[in-house]
């Protein structure tokens, strides 16, 4: 038998995933590590951590895994994005990394658009600029620590940084590499015009290479550590979303993804790297060569029925809180909601916007305010897949992950709102599997990702759209779309009352 490993390393934690030739998962282990907040706003991590703990949990797998290790034959990564790690000239870590969730960079957000334009910045990288990207953490650290970025040889991202040390190789890949603010998007390749511009060396930016590129085997070094064989090879691995993407079989045109979390994530396959979006969903390059995906983002999916059950029902588990919830009828009985209660990111990408329940009267029931949180969340989700639409892109599947994958009822609610078939997995490992799958394909087990992927992902069940309830859907989603408008006033006003 075969085997390979996908790392996934979080932003909490790194989840090592052994799976076979069949793509079984045979061993799992997760480790996980703190964020350093020394200020408001600032997300750090020390990389020699994100080392440590995969080490440790390689080795434990290693250990429980009773078969010939060089039966283990690759190992690929998932990583969390954007985050900004500064190496020397002898390759050691400068400064702590700045992660994905660091917030202090608004000020060289403005800078990158005064300096460039926002257009000519959408032309080049698809994408605007935001606190999370690694161009203003680049900025920020030139400006605030100088001496740091004078001394810098390279800069990587975390995924990129640990397969280095486990390697001495020096690379990113382009999945990753998208959500830099630095990579020509369409061409692929690092932007000297963006550089130029900003003050940026070029030289600090890595050689790039596919995502299922070979780029090294494991040192003796590390072999030593871990108990893999000095044979194992080592694949260059993608971006958290990308690598989730693979890990749900997102591979071909009309294929899109939902993935309810804390935040809510809609990404759709992306055969083209020329529509133009206008900056309202992402556009990044996709694990799989020469293919690209579209992103949006709720930033309260998950979290916003979290809240109400942690607010109105903190003692009862969340089966009990949603029973009934098929009684009760599409529109939540004239009820609606909306998901604002951390400000939103897709379409509207502002801070200060605050939820709603709009329609309340005195024979709501909290099941019914349970149902209106759920359809509210699957309307703004549905805001991303009708902006992916309305650029002409097909969408007919939808794969469903996360929490809203737990519930059938819910289930039924996207399909409906969504118009399109929802396919429940019967396996959800997400961005580890999709790092497996990547190793898997290296190794040469498979002619392409996407016969990987289907051997390695299974369906449990899909849900039609029901015609009548799509039609209601479609009313309703006309009135939800009018909230944010005509709210936006009121919570400006109401935001200087808000503790903050």
């Amino acid at each position: 038998m075969k085997y390979v490993i996908g790392v996934d390393l979080g932003t909490s934690a790194v989840k090592v995933l052994l799976m076979n030739v069949s793509g079984e998962v045979c061993k799992e282990v997760s480790k996980s590590y703190p964020l350093i907040q020394e200020k408001s706003g600032y997300s750090e991590q020390d990389p020699n951590e994100w080392v440590e703990k995969t080490t440790e949990a390689l080795k434990e797998l290693v250990e429980q895994f009773d078969g010939d290790v060089a039966s283990i034959e690759g190992i690929s990564f998932s990583g969390q994005m954007h985050g900004l790690v500064l190496l020397d000239e002898e390759f050691k870590v400068q400064r702590n990394a700045i992660l994905w969730n660091d917030t202090r960079t608004t000020e060289q957000c403005q800078q990158i658009y005064d300096l460039v334009g926002e257009e000519r910045l959408l032309e080049i990288t698809k994408n605007p600029a935001l606190e999370g990207f690694t161009l203003p953490k680049l900025l920020w650290v030139k400006q605030n620590e100088s001496e740091i970025l004078a001394k810098s040889k390279v800069f990587m991202l975390p995924k990129d940084y640990l397969r280095y040390e486990m390697t001495g190789a020096v690379h990113m890949e382009y999945s990753d590499a998208a959500g830099t603010l630095l990579l020509d998007v369409g061409s692929k390749e690092w932007s000297t015009e963006l550089c130029e511009v900003v003050g940026i060396n070029p030289e600090l930016c890595p050689p790039l290479v596919e995502s299922h590129a070979h780029v090294g085997n494991i040192t003796e070094d590390f072999a030593a550590k871990t108990g893999l064989a000095l044979t194992t090879k080592v694949f260059a691995g993608g971006a958290d979303n990308a690598c989730g993407a693979i890990g749900s079989g997102i591979l071909s045109e009309g294929k899109t993804l939902c993935s309810i979390g804390t935040s809510g994530v809609v990404l759709s396959y992306e055969e083209r790297n020329d529509r133009d979006f206008g900056g309202k969903v992402h556009y990044f390059n996709h694990g799989e060569e020469n293919a690209y995906y579209t992103m949006g983002v709720t930033l309260a999916a998950g979290y916003s029925l979290s809240w109400f059950k942690d607010t109105f029902a903190a003692e009862e588990p969340f089966e009990q809180l949603l029973t009934g919830l098929d009684e009760v009828p599409v529109g939540a009985n004239g009820l609606l909601f909306t998901p604002y209660i951390v400000g939103e990111r897709t379409p509207h990408a502002d801070a200060v916007i605050r939820g709603s329940f709009i329609g309340m009267d005195a024979s709501h029931k909290r099941i019914d305010f349970a149902r209106a949180v759920i359809e509210g969340i699957t309307f703004s989700l549905n805001e991303s897949i009708d902006i992916f639409r309305e650029s002409g892109k097909t969408i007919d599947t939808i794969i469903s992950i996360g929490g809203g994958a737990k519930n059938e009822t819910w289930l039924q609610i996207q399909a409906d709102v969504f118009n399109a078939t929802i396919v429940k997995l019967k396996s959800e490992q997400g961005p580890a599997v999709g790092a497996a799958i990547l190793a898997a394909y290296g190794c040469g087990w498979y002619e392409s990702l996407e016969k990987c992927a289907d051997t390695f992902i299974q369906q449990a069940q899909t849900y039609s759209p029901n015609p009548e309830n799509v039609e209601k859907y479609q009313q309703l989603f006309k009135l939800y779309k009018q909230v944010y408008v005509q709210t936006k006033e009121l919570n400006e006003g109401l935001n200087q009352f808000r503790k903050h």
